[in-house]
């Protein structure tokens, strides 16, 4: 659905617009929480979302720049890596990129498959702040 500018919406969207705002204003005050969030899309333990760490020659080479790589639930958000990481390792997170991962196509003798997708996410770390898992560059 398209959204209008405000001059140019009709004035029934502008009243359910109204009704909208004060019902989410009334439920602040009231102390209500609108939104709940599905058990399905919620972790309980921050563990459940860095699933392991990236051994590769690139995540290696990110050491240097502050950067390390995990694999990640797939249903998780840049938010929930974020506050995962920072609840683990006790560090300051400064920046979360995430990559979808294709699955590579395999050949095997009786036809083909597909390896699982996977999620990736790079974290950047605060200045002074190292995660050791990785061993980190030795100077």
């Amino acid at each position: 659905m398209a959204i209008r500018h405000p001059a140019i919406a009709s004035k029934a969207a502008k009243a359910a617009k109204a009704a909208r705002v004060a019902k989410a204003r009334r439920h602040a005050t009231e102390g209500k929480n609108t939104v709940e969030t599905p058990l399905s899309k919620s972790y309980t333990d921050p563990r459940d979302v860095l699933i392991k760490p990236v051994v590769s020659e690139k995540s290696y080479a990110l050491l240097d720049e502050n950067k390390y790589t995990f694999v990640v639930a797939p249903g998780s958000n840049k938010t929930q890596i974020k506050e995962a990481v920072q609840a683990v390792f006790q560090v300051k997170v400064t920046g979360v990129n995430t990559i979808n991962r294709q699955g590579k196509r395999k050949r095997t003798r009786t036809g083909f498959g597909q390896r699982a997708a996977t999620k990736r996410a790079i974290v950047t770390l605060a200045e002074g702040d190292r995660i050791d898992i990785f061993g980190g560059p030795t100077a």
